[in-house]
Formats: C-alpha cells, sequence, structure tokens
C-alpha cells in the first residue's frame, strides 16, 4: 500500500487552478484549512494543521490556490527540519517575487530586503538594521509606553474594551507611525489600503490599493527629501550606502516594504494572544504575579501564533523527498505546522511561559529573519507589562464570536470585560 492510499487529507477538487504537468495529480491536496484563511473556533486554532505531520501525510505536497502573494500554487513542506532548509539554504531557495504585490500595479522594483537574495541582501539589512536593534528598541522604549499607558488608562476604569479592533489593531500602527514619520492622519486609509492588498481576492481591488499607497509613498520620500527629519522614512529618504544614493527603487522599495509589513502583524498577534488569555485565567495570574516570565511568555505566544506561512521560489531542477521539483517552482512552508512539530517542541500545544530554546518560525529563519522582530517582541512585552498593572484579570465577554482564523486575519472583535472597583 503505497503512503498516499492513507493520506489523511483529501485531494484538491475538481475545480482548483490547474497545476504544472511536472506535479503528480496526487500530490495536489486541499491543505487550505492550515494555510491561514479557514476560520475556526478552537480553544487552539493551530490544531488542524497536526494532520500534516500524520507518517501518512507526504514530506511535500502541492497547494493548488494562489500562496505567498503570487497568483499561482506551490509546494508545501509541512516539518520543521523541511521549513528549515527553506529558510536557510539560499544556495537553493529565493525570495526574489516574495510578497511582490507591486507587480499587480506593473511595477519592477523589488521589495527590500525581503525580495533580495545574498550578496546584496547584505548591504540593504546592514543600512537598515541600526534603526531595529535591541539597543535601538531600548531608546525606543519610552515612547512605546507612551503610546500604550494612555490608551489602557482611557478604557481602564470602563471595565470593557474591544481589545483587537479598539486596542490592538491601533497602538502598533502608532509606534510604526511615529517610527516612519508617517502622520496619524493616514491610519484609517492605510489600513483600507493594506486590508485591500492582503486580503481581498479580487485581483482589480488588489492593484487599485497599490497604486494607490505606490503614489502616496512617493510623495512621502520626496516631502521628507526636501523636509529632512529624524524619522526612519527621512532617513531612507536621503539614504547611501557605502557613499552612494539610494536610487528611486530603493528608496521606494524599502518604504513600501516596511509599509506593508508594519502595519498589523503585532495586531493579529495581539488579538490572538488576548483570546488565549481570556479563555486561560491561571495564565493571566502567572504573568501577573510574576512579570518576570513576560520574555519567554511573549516567545511562547509567537510560537503558537504563526501568522505567516512564507514562500520562497526555487532556483534549479532538484529532487527532495521523491519528489521532482523545477526551477522557478515556488515552496512555501507552513509555519502553522512547523511550530507545533513534535520533534523539535516538547508538548507542542501545552502553553509553557518558561519554554526554553524556543526557535520557532514565526519571525521566518535564515538571513531573512523579520527585520523588526525586536520591535514586535518589546511591543508585546512592555503591552503585558502596562496591561496587567492597570487590569489585574479580564474575561472575554459573554456571548462573544471567538472565531478566528489562524493567520493574519486573526479576529476582527474581541470584546474584554474585568470588574471596576
Amino acid at each position: 500500500m503505497t503512503i498516499m492510499a492513507t493520506c489523511p487529507v483529501s485531494r484538491a477538487p475538481a475545480d482548483a487552478p490547474p497545476v504544472p504537468a511536472h506535479v503528480p495529480p496526487e500530490l495536489v491536496l486541499d491543505t487550505r484549512f492550515a494555510s491561514g484563511v479557514v476560520p475556526n473556533d478552537l480553544a487552539e486554532p493551530y490544531r488542524p494543521a497536526d494532520v500534516l505531520r500524520d507518517p501518512a501525510f507526504p514530506r511535500i505536497h502541492y497547494y493548488p490556490w494562489p500562496t505567498s502573494g503570487n497568483q499561482h500554487g506551490a509546494w508545501v513542506v509541512t516539518r520543521y527540519e523541511d521549513i528549515r532548509r527553506v529558510y536557510e539554504d539560499i544556495d537553493l531557495f529565493s525570495t526574489e517575487g516574495v510578497a511582490q504585490f507591486q507587480a499587480l500595479a506593473g511595477e519592477t522594483f523589488p521589495s527590500i530586503p525581503l525580495g533580495i537574495d545574498a550578496p546584496d541582501h547584505g548591504k540593504y539589512r546592514k543600512f537598515l538594521n541600526p534603526w531595529f536593534t535591541p539597543v535601538a528598541m531600548q531608546d525606543m522604549e519610552p515612547r512605546i509606553r507612551e503610546v500604550i499607558g494612555p490608551m489602557i488608562d482611557e478604557f481602564a476604569g470602563k471595565g470593557e474594551v474591544d481589545v483587537a479592533y479598539d486596542f490592538g489593531r491601533v497602538f502598533p500602527v502608532k509606534v510604526f507611525l511615529d517610527l516612519m514619520g508617517f502622520p496619524f492622519s493616514m491610519f484609517d486609509q492605510f489600513l483600507e489600503w493594506e486590508w485591500a492588498i492582503l486580503h481581498n481576492p479580487d485581483i482589480a481591488a488588489k492593484a487599485e490599493a497599490v497604486r494607490g499607497i505606490l503614489a502616496y509613498l512617493r510623495g512621502f520620500i520626496a516631502e521628507k527629501q526636501a523636509n529632512p527629519d529624524e524619522t526612519l522614512g527621512s532617513y531612507i529618504a536621503n539614504g547611501a550606502i557605502d557613499g552612494v544614493p539610494l536610487t528611486p527603487d530603493e528608496q521606494i522599495g524599502m518604504t513600501w516594504f516596511l509599509w506593508l509589513g508594519g502595519l498589523d502583524t503585532v495586531a493579529s498577534t495581539v488579538s490572538q494572544m488576548f483570546r488565549r488569555l481570556g479563555m486561560d485565567p491561571a495564565l493571566q495570574e502567572r504573568i501577573r504575579t510574576d512579570k518576570a516570565v513576560i520574555p519567554t511568555a511573549v516567545e511562547e505566544f509567537l510560537r503558537v501564533q504563526p501568522l505567516v506561512n512564507s514562500g520562497r521560489k526555487v532556483k534549479r531542477d532538484f529532487t527532495w523527498h521523491g519528489v521532482d521539483i523545477k526551477a522557478g517552482d515556488w515552496v512555501t512552508v507552513y509555519n502553522s505546522s512547523g511550530n507545533f512539530d513534535e520533534a523539535q517542541f516538547a508538548c507542542p500545544h501545552a502553553f509553557d511561559p518558561d519554554r526554553k530554546a524556543n526557535r520557532h518560525f514565526t519571525l521566518s529563519g535564515g538571513p531573512h529573519l523579520c527585520l523588526g522582530s525586536h520591535l514586535a517582541r518589546r511591543e508585546l512585552r512592555v503591552l503585558l507589562d502596562m496591561w496587567f498593572d492597570r487590569i489585574p484579570s479580564f474575561r472575554i465577554k459573554p456571548g462573544t464570536d471567538t472565531t478566528m482564523t489562524p493567520g493574519l486575519l486573526s479576529i476582527r472583535n474581541l470584546p474584554l470585560v474585568w470588574d471596576v472597583g
């Protein structure tokens, strides 16, 4: 009996998009339930992906629907070691074209630094890194506290807040807008554009949003060139590498990519984090009474909430797990599975705020590890510290629909309540 005879996942339906001729039909499987697009109301919303590590499930399969910001399917790996290879083997896997939404509007500039391979990738990371180091985050922490504190104070005495929409959606964006030098007056328009680009399936709507934000960003760059200041946006607009001024494509490539990545990743993490906390009074008590655990607890929140399943383009033909992969194919990694791989994490669905050596892939891996990883961690640590000072315990409002999408979409509304006085 072949492994496919006992595969616990169904083949893709007849109305799925067509696949390349070299893809074996039996490997075209319907794993949409693990790709971050299918909602559920489970206490452990990423648990459906566990079946992808079943011994009878193939080590690599083909997902025919658009993924990784492309309009075509991709090979998928689901085990921790295979995911690590995709992130780290830069001789075989390229980030060229990753998150290239700008192509929908006819643009040809790359997303920088994610869409650039070595060796040029290194020079762009070196240029941007000073703004995102742990030391830079230490300097930035007072401003993060200035944003978070008054926002919590505004509702702490009311005994209720929609923590997803009215708080988590807002505070990380405020921090990011400050960092870049974007005006807060653009908040709603930015989120409208970003929602269309990342979450609206209509290609025309995506392209229109891309054109809108790129026109704005080019105007923003010109304004920062005319009136330089101390923001990251100005640093890019007036930047140079090795004494050579950045080209217009480099300026827009960096500004665009930071804008795209800076708006909803932390917001989605906050929503999922408070959903879990609202369901677990004991976890709330642990963090409230022992704040020294916050750094490792944040890492565990990140591990159990892998928002993005990343993609890479294959550079040359090769065979992997008995499957022939062709140059130009795409491979997507299901962090939604790899972060719970029993071969890497003991009791992976047990939330352990003390978990050590927590080498998850929520913030990607290899040389393209998330540029803003230290900022995300700092925001979440400060949030937990300040929240439990003001709101010691809370619960999800009775009757709330806690259905969520285990990915970037997360949960849009999550009303919490607590006792006041």
